[in-house]
């Protein structure tokens, strides 16, 4: 995911390596704090596979800056990315929220349909976080309320997500 949202980033206007940073910690929030050990070598990946562009330019006040783009094999990277993302970043929803602050630069909303009706699919399977006997345990069913609390959160996130993908689809198909 950390090499999506360099890509996403970049995608929407060249970046230095501390404003890029700034913006993925934005996106992940406190969930996954990035780290310039992750992040530096990402972009040096990136950069080596021809997807990113890396330039000096002299800073404001002191050291030169690097300034990262996106090339013309970046953005078909990402678009790839986007297009066919991995299961797990459709059932995860830290990643899918991480798939989703990018989608826009798919430019093909079948497409973007086409990837939202996924994860609806994913949301429309019945799951828990418990089970009991092979079966999901729902909330009414949880045998502690801090489980129950996770259960019922989890109901209420899915039902306004199940909403919110319906209408997102139906939009983009129309």
């Amino acid at each position: 995911m950390l090499e999506l949202s360099i890509l996403g980033f970049l995608h929407e206007e060249p970046l230095h390596g501390y404003e890029l940073k700034a913006r993925i910690q934005s996106l992940s929030g406190h969930i996954r704090p990035v780290s310039d050990g992750a992040l530096y070598p990402a972009i040096t990946r990136l950069v080596k596979a021809g997807l990113v562009e890396q330039r000096t330019r002299p800073g404001s006040s002191a050291a030169p800056r690097r300034t990262l783009s996106l090339t013309a094999a970046g953005r078909a990277d990402l678009e790839a990315r986007l297009r066919h993302p991995k299961d797990a970043e459709i059932t995860d929803g830290q990643r899918f929220f991480t798939l989703l602050a990018f989608l826009r630069h798919l430019p093909d909303p079948a497409e973007q349909a086409e990837v939202l009706r996924r994860r609806q699919s994913f949301l429309d399977a019945p799951t828990s976080f418990f089970y009991r006997d092979g079966e999901p345990v729902r909330a009414e069913e949880a045998s502690d309320l801090f489980r129950q609390g996770m259960l019922r959160v989890a109901r209420a996130t899915a039902v306004e997500e199940k909403a919110w993908l319906a209408e997102a689809i139906e939009a983009l198909e129309s």
